[in-house]
């Protein structure tokens, strides 16, 4: 599937619009734009560098800020382009990494403050702003790769009718929550500016950001686009829940993925995820190598300019590209001296005539996601989607002990002991459903959460409290992404399919089983498991989410012989309507045969609806 990419908003702390991802001017090295940061300093971070968009959100959550802007220029872009937008079908796909954190601190800290604390709070208030109803509407929680994800499910919803205009991208805001986690873990930078696959390189510094594309199907062009995005490829390494695949194969799977779909041999343009960690820049660089062995494209980091905007990311190095595709240029990479391993960097921006992009993403959990951009659309014929069916469902409504979890899935106690709650309560349903199928699952995994991981967070702030930021725990801080629960789920049971979790309110089960079956229909995968899971504690109480603990899990499969049929998708908004069923509940009537399954989530005004008994 092609997709037109036609307008966009964006904002990083090199500026907006156009300037927020720039590919730079020619004869020119990069423009960093990172520099010590006062709330970080204060917090008294060791390497408190980092990269703000400009301006002041007033009372507003900074998130909210960041996202409402971009969002507000991709439709005054879009009113340019294609006036009659607002008369046709306008899905959206967001993703994000840490949501609503900075609202969160404040919540953990003093629980009178704004309880607007979720990962979807920013996305709900920016669409109540701006007046948008958009249908599908899905928030993808996949870590660094949450907008490449959700610019492929776009993909995915006009290839298959879902919608005519997609607006697809991302957001993130830096915390400090954030930053003293990824020091813990030793992934930031000691100096500026960062120094992405070459020697000496130590790390990242976070920075803050906010884009969303246009995208509708070629057909619809009134004039021509910016670019086209021609692929879209997903996997995991199923290795390790922060640290990469060490050979670069989960990555190199997704890049041979997107590559394929959009019949591409060779890119002049390579977008890497770059974030100058050491094992992190020597796996993509084997995956790099490996993918375009006679190749000369031009690897290029962004993340060295702006900072790792983490949810944003993938967008707004998207967006680049773009912009190089365009200009007809190569991008510079930030830093001195030639690269570590089989792949090209340049110190100055060159002129070149560019016709097609990689964009590379990886992510907590051992998410891999790429695309790839070109001038123009591609050649490959489309698909007919897939039939997907929903092969059996397993609840889990009681925890089990520890130690006989570890025993079921063959692993030291230790190791789980060192996860949270709401991967005790997934790993479970999974296991319960791999013995109740007595196979391998063989699939990618999607996890919907309505709060996800809020109790392990406030945990992991008390401690960021008690003791300061320097001193966070660095075995809890993986488990605070939403995306942790899916990684774990994949490296237990050798998931190696795409991977991300969702949730945009208390509909995020049936959000996740609508994602999943996208994905099947779309032959991104021949098996998706589903995974709802809510784990309520103090925070969710707090909250009166009236919710509670528990687990579904189920297969969603492209195999004719497997149960009921899916069939009608609805993630809309409406005005009213009465709440629930919460979360993972909306899926325990799928345990007891083939159903339609509905929730509504009255903070987001979405609807959400899948027909799983239609075998027409």
């Amino acid at each position: 599937m092609t997709a037109a990419l036609i307008a966009f908003g964006a904002l990083s702390a090199l500026g907006e619009g156009s300037n927020a991802a720039s590919a730079g001017t020619v004869g020119t090295s990069a423009t960093v734009a990172l520099g010590q940061d006062p709330e970080l300093v204060t917090a008294g971070l060791a390497r408190p560098f980092a990269g703000r968009v400009a301006g002041d959100p007033g009372d507003d959550d900074r998130a909210t800020f960041i996202l409402l802007r971009a969002l507000a220029a991709c439709l005054a872009d879009l009113d340019s382009v294609l006036p009659a937008w607002r008369t046709r079908r306008v899905g959206l796909a967001l993703g994000t990494s840490s949501g609503a954190m900075r609202s969160a601190e404040l919540y953990f800290a003093d629980p009178t403050q704004d309880s607007r604390i979720t990962y979807g709070a920013p996305a709900t208030e920016a669409l109540r702003r701006l007046g948008l109803a958009p249908s599908p509407v899905v928030l993808v929680l996949c870590a660094c790769a949450s907008s490449t994800v959700a610019i492929g499910l776009g993909l995915r919803w006009l290839d298959q009718d879902e919608c005519d205009v997609v607006l697809a991208g991302g957001f993130d805001a830096v915390s400090v929550f954030v930053a003293a986690g990824f020091e813990a873990l030793r992934a930031t930078t000691e100096r500026l500016p960062p120094v992405p696959f070459r020697a000496g390189r130590d790390g990242m510094a976070l920075g803050e950001g906010a884009a969303i594309v246009a995208l509708v199907r070629p057909d619809d062009v009134t004039q021509a686009p910016l670019a086209y995005v021609t692929g879209f490829g997903a996997s995991t390494d199923a290795v390790h829940l922060t640290a990469p695949d060490r050979s670069g194969s989960g990555l190199l799977r997704a890049s041979q993925a997107a590559m394929r779909e959009a019949c591409c041999q060779d890119v002049d343009l390579v977008s890497a995820h770059g974030t100058a960690t050491l094992f992190n820049d020597a796996a993509e660089a084997q995956a790099i190598a490996t993918l375009l062995p006679h190749t000369q494209a031009v690897t290029h980091a962004f993340k060295a300019q702006v900072g790792h905007t983490l949810g944003a990311s993938g967008v707004l190095e998207s967006l680049v590209c773009v912009d190089a595709l365009r200009r007809g240029v190569l991008p510079a990479t930030a830093g001195d001296g030639p690269a570590e391993g089989a792949i090209r960097l340049l110190s100055q921006t060159q002129a070149g005539s560019p016709e097609a992009a990689l964009k590379l993403s990886a992510a907590f959990g051992g998410a891999n996601a790429a695309l790839v951009l070109a001038r123009s659309p591609s050649v490959a014929p489309r698909r007919a989607p897939c039939a997907a069916f929903v092969c059996r469902a397993v609840s889990v409504r009681t925890m089990p002990a520890v130690e006989s979890l570890a025993l079921r899935l063959r692993v030291p106690v230790d190791r789980l002991w060192q996860s949270d709650a709401l991967c005790h309560w997934a790993l479970a349903a999974v296991a319960a459903l791999q013995d109740l199928l007595g196979m391998s699952l063989a699939a990618g995994v999607v996890v919907g959460s309505v709060f996800g991981p809020l109790e392990t967070n406030a945990l992991f702030h008390e401690r960021l409290r008690s003791r300061g930021a320097r001193r966070v725990e660095p075995r809890r801080f993986p488990y605070t992404s939403p995306n942790a629960v899916a990684g774990a789920c994949a490296i237990a049971f050798g998931l190696t399919g795409p991977s991300f979790a969702v949730g945009l309110g208390q509909h995020a089960a049936v959000e996740a089983l609508a994602a999943a079956t996208w994905l099947v229909r779309a032959g991104d995968a021949d098996r998706m498991v589903v995974v709802a899971v809510d784990d309520v504690g103090p925070v969710g109480s707090g909250l009166g989410s009236g919710g509670s603990s528990g687990a579904v899990a189920l297969l969603v499969s492209s195999d004719t012989t497997c149960g009921a049929r899916i069939g009608r998708i609805r993630l809309c908004q409406r005005l009213s309507g009465t709440a629930g069923p919460f979360g993972h509940m909306a899926l325990l009537p799928l345990v007891e045969g083939s159903v339609t399954v509905r929730s509504w989530c009255p903070d987001a005004r979405v609807f959400a609806e899948v027909e799983v008994d239609d075998r027409g």
